[in-house]
């Protein structure tokens, strides 16, 4: 192999590279939410809140939904592509179960009266958990994409980067999620 191929294959992909700065950004942003939280927690009138099981459901769900994603890009690299594609349509599925649990479970808060009005852990847990929900869901466009393409685009060059990307993606949702339900229970509780 020629010094430049070495140099090539030890450079990042542009697009993960990418990917890397805006996690940072998201991470910086959610730490600046959870500590705003932490320093509101300590005055008066605060009012903690019990998660609902939605939650709890959900976190096995986006969990699961790495998983399987995890197992998509392993086909994909191995081309089994008939497998690759029913891993996509699960994780599809799995992400959009997700988004669902997290509704009722918004409901189910509505329902005992932790609203935006008044001073407490609800307001902060709207926000943070609605942003996640937002970055979620930029996951499932993604992983929609990544569907269609893979029953109806034509694939010449096998390239893993795409479906690497989403991966890193999607698996940086899921553990977001757990640090914030964790957060959540310890310090919001």
């Amino acid at each position: 192999m020629s010094t430049v191929s070495l140099e090539q294959k030890k450079k990042m992909h542009p697009h993960k590279f990418t990917l890397w700065v805006a996690i940072g950004s998201i991470v910086m942003m959610f730490a600046g939410l959870t500590s705003a939280f932490i320093v509101k927690s300590n005055q008066t009138g605060w009012k903690s809140v019990d998660l609902p099981n939605e939650f709890w459901v959900s976190t096995a769900v986006i969990v699961l939904s790495s998983l399987t994603l995890q197992m998509a890009l392993s086909s994909f690299k191995n081309r089994e592509m008939n497998k690759y594609r029913s891993l996509i349509g699960i994780t599809l599925l799995l992400g959009v179960a997700f988004v669902v649990l997290q509704w009722f479970g918004f409901q189910n808060l509505w329902a005992q009266g932790i609203t935006f009005k008044g001073s407490g852990a609800g307001q902060f847990l709207y926000v943070i958990f609605g942003l996640h929900a937002i970055h979620v869901v930029g996951g499932i466009i993604t992983l929609i994409v990544m569907f269609i393409k893979a029953f109806f685009g034509k694939t010449k060059l096998y390239s893993s980067v795409p479906i690497e990307v989403a991966a890193l993606y999607w698996h940086f949702v899921d553990a977001l999620w757990i640090y914030l339900l964790v957060f959540f229970l310890i310090i919001g509780g």
